[in-house]
């Protein structure tokens, strides 16, 4: 069924619903205009004065007796990424309309990544506070959340998770690529490798702000496999978007209609109570886990899958995680991990193209928002093509899963690399320790010619963890050292407490936990130690005897990072660690419902 007919029959189904009585001995639920009445003592009264009040926009009794479905506006002129949200509110409003409910958009938070200061995963929580308050506070009998940018599309299934509503995903879609002297390029691996060339002399002023003019050729997330596109693709293997929904480009016509077919979605699963409960299961997960491994996903999507995973009381086991990781290739040929843009992603197939050549690791039976299986929209996707950027199971782009969870004295909590995007002379590898205290101490050192560092050196970070920074930064991705970049090394082994941008490629280890700045023993690594890598082994080891550790902890306790007063202040005191998804701890689901995945 293609995707018009399957709208018609979205349309047709919501209609019979809405004509459609409940059984006589069905509980009474309260729902459109009537839910979550505010509390003056008098029911009657608080409903009364609501329908008053939204009556003055114009709307009729016959509007307000529709299902409501409330339609989250990220948009912002600090979110390129979020730039055709207008464009989308409307067609959503168009699908949900034509399907017999009454849309009603309202403004969350817009979170983008290089206008968040200290670091977009700082306001990433406060975000999902945002969006799960406001789901609760305002009638609706769904919600359509509509996000794109790295920390955005967490941060509202994280929220809507909490809140237990029916809720769908609409993604805002990657940006074109741009030409630079006949060259395809595209935000933001390519803005990382002229960045390289520029510290390295190979490129001047002059072409590097050339470059700067054609990274971003239009608005929309980055055009590679980084965060934004990682959760776009886990969103769908999860079950939260309409079949194709990760992949059409943001400017395409294709966005548009994934737009109202969204709107229309939501009315049904209003009708159905479809709630987010049924959609986030284990076995969703555990594709959502597959999906990341085969796409050579971004790191911080294991971050937020934990953060997602733990408002609905589950457990990510990043040990089960890794052994998944060893009979699930990296199959999708684009950047860094291969060289395709999502734009190509896209007309080759998107999403159903990937999940049909992981039918056999995958759970099939795992309920979408569509109110079919995954597996049954596997099936309704119809045959494959011919293509070459997703690869087979017999010739994948890697033979493993893109991120390989490593386990140590130096990261007893675990710690991770992007081991599709490193490179594989440094993946077993023993170093001298060059550390730098803070981004500040890196900042100060990096580039200085009197920097003691060679090409086979180990380089450490500490303090960028999440209360260190705090937020978890991106600054894992430490810059090669300019004295070496000058000889043309480009690449060395990194390690740190902190993330890096699903963009970037190198031999670079993060994640580490705990983090330094509560005591992990990353805190006590100095300048001269050996450190061995070994991604083969899955270890991450500091070759100091035990008591040395101990003597140097000793000497020198933890003092955790404290703040005074507001929003900083309750992010130190409760965020957890990365293995618990750096969210805040009273935000988690107060139950365990087990470890995932199970093998």
């Amino acid at each position: 069924m293609n995707r018009y007919a399957r709208t018609v029959a979205l349309v047709a189904y919501a209609s019979l619903m809405e004509n459609s009585a409940p059984p006589p001995d069905a509980p009474p639920v309260t729902t459109g205009m009537k839910k979550g009445l505010t509390s003056y003592g008098d029911a009657g009264f608080s409903l009364f004065l609501r329908k008053a009040f939204i009556k003055g926009a114009g709307y009729t009794d016959s509007a307000l007796d529709r299902p409501v479905i409330g339609i989250t506006n990220t948009g912002s002129s600090y979110n390129p990424c979020h730039g055709n949200a207008p464009q989308l509110i409307e067609a959503v409003k168009r699908g949900v309309m034509l399907a017999g409910g009454l849309p009603m958009d309202f403004p969350t938070m817009s979170i983008h990544e290089s206008f968040s200061a200290p670091t977009s995963m700082y306001l990433r929580n406060l975000m999902s506070m945002d969006t799960e308050e406001l789901i609760r506070a305002q009638p609706m009998d769904a919600v359509v959340l509509i996000g794109g940018c790295d920390k955005t599309v967490p941060a509202q299934l994280m929220g809507a998770a909490s809140a237990g509503i029916p809720a769908i995903q609409l993604i805002t879609g990657s940006m074109l690529t741009g030409s630079h002297r006949s060259e395809r390029v595209g935000a933001c691996t390519d803005c990382r490798r002229y960045w390289g060339k520029y510290r390295a002399d190979e490129v001047d002023a002059e072409e590097i702000a050339e470059v700067n003019n054609q990274l971003v050729a239009s608005v929309g997330t980055c055009s590679v496999m980084g965060t934004a596109s990682t959760m776009a693709c886990i969103a769908e293997a999860l079950g939260m978007t309409v079949p194709g929904g990760a992949s059409p480009p943001a400017v395409t016509a294709d966005r548009i209609r994934v737009a109202e077919e969204t709107g229309t979605l939501a009315v049904k699963m209003a009708h159905e109570r479809l709630t987010i409960d049924k959609v986030l299961t284990a076995h969703a997960f555990e594709n959502a886990m597959r999906v990341l491994l085969a796409i050579g996903g971004s790191t911080n999507g294991i971050v937020h899958l934990t953060a997602i995973a733990g408002r609905l009381g589950f457990e990510i086991d990043l040990e089960a995680l890794d052994r998944m990781g060893r009979d699930t290739p990296v199959l999708l040929d684009l950047k860094p991990s291969g060289q395709h843009y999502m734009e190509d992603f896209h007309h080759a197939g998107g999403m159903a193209t990937l999940l049909r050549e992981l039918k056999p690791l995958l759970h099939l039976d795992a309920l979408t928002v569509t109110g079919r299986t995954l597996g049954e929209e596997i099936y309704a996707a119809g045959p494959g093509f011919r293509q070459d950027v997703v690869r087979s199971m017999s010739n994948p782009i890697y033979p493993q899963g893109g991120i390989a969870v490593l386990q140590g004295n130096l990261a007893p909590g675990g710690a991770i690399i992007k081991q599709s995007a490193a490179d594989a002379t440094l993946m077993e590898h023993e170093g001298r320790a060059v550390v730098f205290e803070n981004a500040a101490d890196l900042a100060n050192r990096i580039d200085s010619d009197d920097l003691d560092v060679t090409a086979d050196d180990i380089l450490v970070l500490k303090n960028i963890g999440p209360k260190g920074a705090p937020g978890m930064p991106e600054a894992g991705y430490i810059p090669i050292p300019k004295k070496l970049a000058r000889v043309g090394v480009k690449d060395i082994v990194r390690i740190s407490d902190g993330r890096m941008s699903g963009t970037a490629a190198g031999t670079i280890v993060l994640h580490v936990t705990p983090e330094s700045a509560v005591g992990g023993p990353l805190a006590y690594v100095q300048n001269g130690d050996r450190i061995r890598l070994s991604v083969a082994q899955r270890g991450i080891n500091l070759l100091v005897t035990d008591d040395e550790l101990a003597r140097r902890m000793a000497a020198s306790p933890a003092v955790a990072p404290s703040a005074d007063r507001g929003y900083r202040k309750l992010f130190l005191q409760t965020v957890t660690q990365a293995d618990q998804g750096v969210d805040f701890d009273f935000l988690r689901a107060p139950e365990s419902r087990g470890s995932i995945p199970k093998m």
